[in-house]
């Protein structure tokens, strides 16, 4: 079944939005940092394997940043909230375009 959650790290000042997997398993996460909760990664684990794949993961992980890759159980110290799926598809799609939108106005490589 899936779950969702978000977690806050104090160390790092940042929400994690968390989609898990039956399996545990990070399938989706939006990350939004410091006091106005700035959208700084909205990464798919599918995407990710697929841009790991076609040679495209700096571009993927540039634009969208990666998912967790520790086990949720490891995030217990941080007191996860249970989310519903609307909530976590709210935030998901704000962080999305975020990123979406820095890519958009970053320079084109260099060749």
């Amino acid at each position: 079944m899936t779950r969702w959650f978000r977690s806050y790290w104090a160390e790092e000042d940042t929400w994690f939005y968390c989609e898990v997997d039956t399996d545990g398993q990070v399938t989706r996460q939006a990350e939004l940092r410091g006091p106005l909760e700035k959208p700084i990664a909205a990464a798919s684990q599918i995407e990710w394997e697929a841009a790991q794949r076609a040679g495209t993961l700096t571009d993927y992980e540039t634009t969208f940043g990666a998912t967790a890759e520790v086990p949720v159980q490891e995030w217990e110290a941080h007191e996860p909230q249970d989310l519903t799926a609307p909530q976590f598809e709210t935030v998901w799609r704000t962080a999305r375009a975020a990123c979406q939108a820095r890519a958009r106005a970053r320079p084109p490589h260099e060749t």
